[in-house]
């Protein structure tokens, strides 16, 4: 099959090959008529012409890819960030080479190094923890360099991130609202700022609401099912009277919790109401389903990515930094009836 060429969409426009080029160059499109553009893109997808990516990296000095670090892709929560990013990127010709530091805060520097090694054009970093300010910004010097979702607080970085001290408000208010006085909560890495930002909402809210904060004995060194139900199991261990209800800073933490509350023989919701975050797919269907938090996670990958390729053409492009309101999924762990709600396309 011939290769087609941008003279080939051209001729079918009726344009000239350098309009051509530029239509189908995110980075010049915007020289070009919206309606030219629209119009060159149908005829080059309909001749089903592929752009020679490493030509264009040659002639541009770039790769024509994006590094993204995640913590775990063993987390399922994670999943429709990096579709947003992935989606976004490709749609542009463009390719993410995805890897992970396991939430472990060592490997940040050397997946960076790794990831710069093979010449990546930017960053889109879901993983950053406090002190990793200094490698971050070390990276921005060479690279574009995004945050999403965890952004530590004194950083000058862009960042795309959920507004977490409201979503852990809405937690507290709801166990509030279901008649709970003394309620747990099973906290996150305390270097990771959207977990201690949770936690704020959190506390904040059940304080101002007459309730008791039972706090764990620990906090997790990764947030992890094992981790959850680690926690979980101290606080049921301990001499302190249990609360009725527990607060896990994302859902595996909670499908932890809920597994070691099952193991010392108690039911949920029947003796004990659980609360997770995040709204991964498992929370619709697990047993019983979750109460969590939900945040567009489809939508703050597709930024970050927008972010990360307005960087990279625009040098000094200020991006303005966006924080993404939660909203709350009642399910059966607090006693409400299952539904659907949990379902998402993202």
């Amino acid at each position: 099959m011939q290769k087609v060429t941008l003279k080939d969409i051209a001729d079918r426009a009726g344009v000239h090959v350098s309009t051509v080029s530029r239509a189908l160059d995110p980075s010049s499109a915007y020289r070009v008529n919206a309606q030219t553009v629209n119009e060159i893109r149908r005829i080059a997808d309909e001749m089903g012409y592929r752009p020679d990516v490493i030509a264009r990296g040659y002639r541009k000095g770039s790769t024509a890819t994006f590094g993204v670090v995640v913590p775990d892709l063993g987390n399922p929560g994670w999943a429709p960030i990096l579709r947003g990013i992935e989606n976004n990127l490709e749609s542009r010709g463009l390719m993410a080479i995805i890897t992970e530091t396991q939430d472990d805060d060592q490997r940040l520097s050397r997946v960076i190094e790794h990831l710069m090694s093979r010449r990546v054009d930017a960053l889109i970093v879901t993983a950053a923890r406090d002190d990793h300010v200094p490698i971050l910004e070390a990276a921005a010097d060479r690279v574009p360099v995004v945050l999403a979702v965890r952004c530590p607080a004194r950083t000058r970085l862009p960042h795309v991130v959920f507004d977490d001290v409201e979503g852990g408000r809405m937690v507290g208010e709801h166990l509030l609202s279901l008649g709970h006085r003394r309620i747990g909560q099973l906290p996150g890495p305390t270097d990771v700022t959207h977990f201690v930002d949770r936690s704020q909402g959190f506390t904040s809210a059940i304080r101002l609401g007459g309730g008791v904060v039972v706090e764990a004995k620990d906090t997790a060194r990764r947030p992890t099912i094992a981790e959850g139900a680690r926690i979980m199991r101290m606080m049921i261990e301990s001499d302190e009277e249990l609360p009725t209800a527990v607060f896990a800073h994302n859902d595996l933490m909670a499908f932890g919790a809920i597994g070691a509350l099952r193991d010392a023989g108690l039911d949920c919701p029947g003796d004990f109401h659980a609360v997770g975050y995040d709204d991964t797919p498992m929370a619709a269907f697990s047993k019983p389903s979750l109460t969590s938090v939900r945040h567009p996670s489809y939508e703050i990958g597709r930024i970050a990515a927008d972010y990360a390729v307005m960087l990279l053409d625009n040098p000094e492009f200020e991006p303005t930094p966006l924080k993404f309101p939660p909203s709350l999924t009642p399910r059966a762990s607090t006693g409400e009836q299952d539904s659907d709600a949990g379902l998402s396309d993202d």
